[in-house]
């Protein structure tokens, strides 16, 4: 491993490098100080110019310059990310699909540009000269971004909201999660208390709320149908009643576990008036799915999907992971090819992210040989795949801790799509979440700003101190009400 000393004179670009950094040598420890480190990044920003030079014991490598006036981020950021990629991909000697673009959403240039009337093949042009992404990412954004405009057009933001409902049990962890996640057999007899308290956040957010339209419903988790059926339809049922669902569009339960699904919860599913169920094999190799601690099979996962069908369902997603431990391009091959035969109507690729978290992250020393991570070719494989199935792409969003610094993709048949997913990204519209670990984004259009409310992550606390995380609401909520959006 290599340690690496970020060296600045001002960290204005902290994250910027950081990020960076990690998208060329993934894995490598970024200090602070120089204390038994072999390789210096550093950043020196003068009031004309920028100069990010490497170093190795004491000897410097190389180095770029750019003229800009860094106080100013809005015209020097790009320069500066540009010079510190080009930096590294000398030093590293190849380049990045995404080249030096570092955010979450990379669609938003896409989304921008095309609103002031771009062609696609300037917008294309832009990913490539400015971002020095491949001609394939800027294409996909402006797909995406596309896309993303048509399913959001019907839409009156400052009017309508969505709501999150967190369930944070599993059957068990998973190695790579992060999410909080509590084993449902251990934790049994906590869940009606905690369903008890969910409610209770429900029908405060339904009154806050009553002059809004609810558009978009999703129960994820953890696992929601780690509930027993009965708990899960009682939830479904009361987010009916406490809720004005007149205006709903959309209505989604992650199913992602198939060792969770029995016949009982499909007819759960089947009767209540759900749009939409996600079926998360993450893999349709057994081998794989045994180490990352997935307690079923490939053929469990197939026979899942195909009661669901059996019960009528008729909008299923199911999630995949490109590059989890000990799996390259051929593995996922196998993957799509299985997925192909169930011919689900969505499908979201993801690249594996190793988060701080995760058991794979704590425990990385014992796990590092077998991680390849995604690669760009993965990806690409798994596009051909979704778009032979009929789906096209309609959304897209980077995380940190990506090896290869690559993206996950959600493809929809056409009417398919996920509306929630759209806009959580977009983060135009109040998404209301609750629950342990939930988030909730409220926004303020004319602040140009997103301002969070985190519940707490741990059950037991959420639980006793449920009149707290509705008190947190409340004080995001008067600032929405002051401002006349609520």
């Amino acid at each position: 491993m290599v340690t690496i000393y970020l060296k600045q004179n001002v960290p204005d670009y902290d994250n910027d490098f950081r990020t960076m950094l990690q998208a060329f040598l993934p894995g490598e420890r970024i200090v602070i100080t120089e204390e038994n480190t072999r390789l210096t990044f550093q950043a020196e920003l003068e009031p004309e110019q920028v100069t990010v030079s490497l170093w190795e014991n004491g000897k410097e490598l190389d180095r770029e310059r750019v003229l800009c006036r860094y106080p100013d981020k809005k015209t020097a950021r790009n320069p500066i990310k540009g010079a510190a990629y080009h930096l590294l991909s000398r030093y590293c000697g190849r380049t990045l699909p995404w080249g030096g673009m570092t955010g979450v959403r990379p669609t938003k240039f896409a989304t921008a540009r095309l609103e002031e009337g771009w062609t696609d093949e300037a917008v294309i042009r832009e990913y490539e000269e400015v971002y020095f992404t491949t001609r394939q990412k800027g294409e996909i954004c402006c797909r995406v971004a596309k896309r993303e405009q048509e399913l959001l057009a019907g839409f009156h933001f400052p009017e309508e909201y969505c709501l999150y409902v967190g369930i944070p049990f599993c059957p068990s962890r998973c190695l790579y999660c992060s999410f909080p996640s509590y084993p449902a057999a251990r934790y049994g007899n906590r869940i009606e208390e905690y369903l008890n308290a969910l409610s209770q956040e429900m029908e405060y957010v339904a009154s806050a709320y009553r002059n809004k339209r609810l558009v978009s419903v999703y129960i994820g988790g953890g696992t929601p149908t780690a509930l027993s059926a009965d708990q899960l339809g009682r939830l479904i049922d009361r987010i009916y009643q406490v809720f004005d669902t007149r205006h709903l569009m959309e209505f989604t339960v992650e199913a992602g576990r198939p060792d969770s699904l029995t016949q009982e919860k499909f007819r759960v599913l089947k009767e209540r008036p759900v749009t939409r169920i996600s079926i998360n094999p993450q893999t349709m190799n057994d081998k794989t799915l045994e180490f990352i601690g997935r307690a079923h099979t490939a053929q469990m996962a197939a026979d899942a999907y195909e009661q669901a069908r059996a019960w009528g369902l008729d909008n299923i997603n199911m999630d995949i992971i490109a590059g989890l431990p000990g799996e390259g391009t051929e593995e996922l091959r196998y993957t799509l090819e299985r997925i192909q035969e169930l011919n689900p109507d969505s499908l979201t690729v993801h690249s594996l992210a190793i988060k701080r978290a995760a058991d794979l992250n704590i425990r990385m020393k014992q796990y590092r040989d077998s991680i390849k991570g995604s690669t760009d070719e993965m990806l690409t494989l798994a596009g051909q795949c979704a778009e032979g199935m009929g789906m096209q792409p309609y959304y897209l969003y980077r995380q940190k801790n990506i090896p290869g610094n690559l993206e996950n993709v959600g493809y929809a048949r056409p009417g398919k799509e996920c509306l929630y997913n759209v806009l959580i990204m977009e983060e135009k519209m109040d998404i209301i979440a609750i629950g342990a670990g939930a988030a909730t984004k409220l926004v303020f259009p004319d602040e140009n700003r997103i301002e969070r409310i985190e519940n707490v992550k741990n059950v037991e606390v959420y639980i006793s101190r449920i009149e707290e995380m509705l008190e947190r609401k409340a004080a995001g909520f008067r600032k929405k009400e002051a401002k006349g959006e609520l």
